[in-house]
């Protein structure tokens, strides 16, 4: 399996596309490292910031309300980026059919926050890497060594851990940050295989204006059928039907949007100057903000079992890397 199969779950999650310039340097690596660090705890932010409005507010339109914004700065770095031309892509099917998963894996994975605490539903999502491995060898016909197998293994014992199963700790909520994490590994796996002629900011576009159609209809079909809220803080945040959100909830939702095309920016540069070898491992970092900011902003204290298996996680992860990168 080539080392790029572990890699990119992560940094395509942003939009990231990367240079194949050389990398030489002790100073280029650390410069990515500390972007890639900035980018991660922007985008922790935007967790943080939907957690908050998830109370009272539909996850719909806080995804509506993001792709809203981050559409004309996508198209503003497209057109700076080759031009706007580059959106009438041949492979549009393809690229809508991504961004169809996509809004799986991100409505999923925003309905988790509610009801779970932040560094759990994060740590969860952070599975999607080993899903890859899993993807790429019926999808990209990868071949996977034992090794990497084993690191497979040791992040599913990390889920185990945090998860649960069978105990009155588990909470079934849970489950969506594991099928944020699949359906976004399915997303970028179809990213490695039909994406080598579509540019980064192209698939971006088409990902963000997906978001943006389908999550308006989703919403309009459940006003229409005329569902309420059952009463579970996840499916509340999916049923709940749209209000004029206060302007603090709508400048976070719209806020998103900025933090999405700055953090991309972040992580873009990340991989362009360090060495994707040295610099992928930190992507773990946005665990450890996670479970900051779930302190901070919400006076979540992290579970000991959810702490050990986000180490599991994180070294599995690791591992993959490695091991995929000297096949």
């Amino acid at each position: 399996m080539s080392w790029a199969g572990s890699t990119s779950a992560l940094r395509i999650r942003y939009g990231v596309s990367v240079s194949s310039a050389p990398f030489s340097s002790a100073r280029n690596n650390l410069i990515g490292i500390a972007c890639l660090c900035a980018g991660s705890l922007i985008f922790s932010l935007q967790d943080s910031a939907i957690k908050a409005i998830s109370g009272g507010n539909a996850v719909t339109l806080a995804i509506v309300l993001r792709a809203a914004v981050s559409i004309p700065i996508l198209a503003i770095i497209t057109y700076f980026n080759g031009g706007l031309a580059q959106i009438a892509d041949k492979h549009w099917p393809r690229l809508t059919m991504r961004g169809a998963i996509l809004l799986v894996s991100y409505t999923s994975y925003f309905m988790a926050f509610p009801a779970l605490p932040l560094a759990q539903a994060v740590a969860l999502y952070f599975t999607a890497p080993l899903f890859v491995t899993l993807l790429a060898v019926p999808i990209l016909h990868e071949r996977v060594n034992w090794k990497s197998w084993a690191a497979v293994s040791l992040g599913l014992v990390g889920v185990f851990i945090i998860l649960q199963p069978g105990t009155d700790l588990f909470n079934p909520a849970a489950l969506l940050s594991l099928i944020a994490g699949a359906a976004y590994a399915l997303a970028q796996v179809m990213a490695r295989k039909y994406g080598a002629d579509t540019s980064a900011s192209v698939m971006s576009f088409y990902q963000n204006s997906v978001y943006l159609i389908l999550a308006s209809a989703v919403a309009a079909l459940i006003t229409l059928i005329g569902l309420r809220p059952p009463g579970h803080p996840s499916l509340d945040f999916l049923f709940r039907a749209w209000a004029w959100p206060t302007p603090h909830d709508a400048m976070l939702m719209a806020g998103c949007g900025v933090i999405a095309a700055v953090g991309s920016t972040l992580l873009t540069n990340a991989y362009r100057v360090g060495k994707a070898s040295v610099v992928t491992p930190f992507e773990y970092v946005g665990m450890i903000w996670a479970s900051t900011f779930g302190f901070v902003f919400f006076g979540e204290v992290p579970r000991a079992t959810t702490l050990f298996g986000m180490g599991l996680i994180a070294v599995a992860g690791t591992l993959a890397l490695l091991t995929g990168r000297k096949n």
